[in-house]
């Protein structure tokens, strides 16, 4: 197949993009700046907010839109490739989703009201209502017979520069107490972004349509936190600590990234049946974890990032407050 991936070199894209190059696919790929990436791929160079005339005359059996996170980037593209984008796969979220009253929920939940056509702005409360647009817009052009949405968890594995899971094997490998935010119970919900990009270039293969959470089956944060230290054999030992206790002392989400600041959240445990009869398969989370924590020691420069995490001294003086307390 001739497959288009707008994006696709860094890291839910790249996944996709080489997935496809493993199945022996003609990928192109659609992206801003010049990079060693992927030398098997064509690389179109353009920003898809601009001039789109690099594919004029192009033709593709399937496109992958990674990376459109409000309308009008949806609609510019349909302006520039139409019909000859053949299949369309549109990446969402699950943010699109109201919070449910519980787990196991399906994607016939409601979604969030739109954001409107024009919004630009994207932030925390905007993110969800301007993907639930996108996905309308994708509908509008693209049918119900040629449109694919996928909307994934947390998104983890090896090149996740958003260092929001890889801040956790990072610190399980440096050993010591280590804080466990509660509630353990609370949902937790993830997906490797190889067995995601390669889930989705099968979608692509079998012209699959209709809306799929791309998750793998719900857990909860606790159980994250004890296969992630079993995965590595770290020798840290986890201090269960009282979620309303650690937001009453100034923590929160990104201090503990992907955790949901004490209360659960079941839009991270939504139903996983409907991707998984359409051929969403998921590895070991131990091999996850180990290859999440080689790939983020080799490339520190990627895998840390200042807006994650919490600093060693900070989090020893939460654990001896929070000591204090019995």
């Amino acid at each position: 197949m001739r497959i288009l991936i707008i994006g696709g070199t860094r890291f839910v894209g790249h996944a996709m993009a080489e997935a496809a190059l493993d199945a022996g696919h003609d990928v192109s790929l659609l992206h801003r700046n010049a990079t060693d990436e992927l030398p098997k791929a064509t690389h179109l160079l353009a920003d898809r907010n601009g001039d789109l005339s690099v594919l004029d005359g192009l033709s593709f059996d399937a496109t992958i839109d990674v990376c459109a996170y409000v309308p009008g980037q949806v609609r510019r593209l349909h302006d520039a490739l139409g019909e000859r984008g053949g299949h369309h796969l549109f990446v969402s979220t699950v943010s699109v989703y109201q919070e449910p009253d519980g787990p196991g929920a399906d994607e016939d939940s409601p979604l969030f009201p739109e954001a409107p056509e024009d919004a630009s702005e994207v932030t925390n409360d905007t993110y969800g209502p301007l993907k639930v647009t996108c996905e309308r817009i994708a509908q509008e052009l693209y049918g119900a017979d040629g449109l694919a949405i996928i909307r994934p968890t947390y998104v983890v594995g090896p090149r996740d520069m958003t260092a929001r899971y890889p801040w956790w094997p990072l610190r399980a490998a440096r050993g010591g107490p280590m804080i466990a935010p509660g509630p353990a119970e609370a949902p937790m919900q993830c997906i490797d972004a190889r067995d995601m990009g390669a889930w989705t270039v099968r979608l692509a293969e079998g012209r699959v349509t209709g809306a799929f959470t791309a998750a793998r089956p719900r857990t909860t944060f606790g159980a994250m936190l004890d296969e992630t230290l079993e995965a590595i054999n770290s020798d840290a030992r986890l201090v269960q600590v009282d979620g309303d206790w650690l937001v009453g002392q100034g923590v929160d989400g990104l201090q503990l990234p992907l955790w949901t600041e004490g209360s659960p959240e079941f839009s991270l445990a939504m139903g996983t049946g409907r991707a998984e009869a359409a051929g969403l398969t998921h590895r070991p989370f131990a091999e996850t974890v180990v290859d999440t924590l080689a790939w983020a020691e080799a490339n520190p420069d990627q895998s840390t990032n200042p807006q994650w995490g919490m600093p060693a001294q900070r989090e020893q003086q939460l654990l001896e407050a929070w000591a204090g307390q019995a």
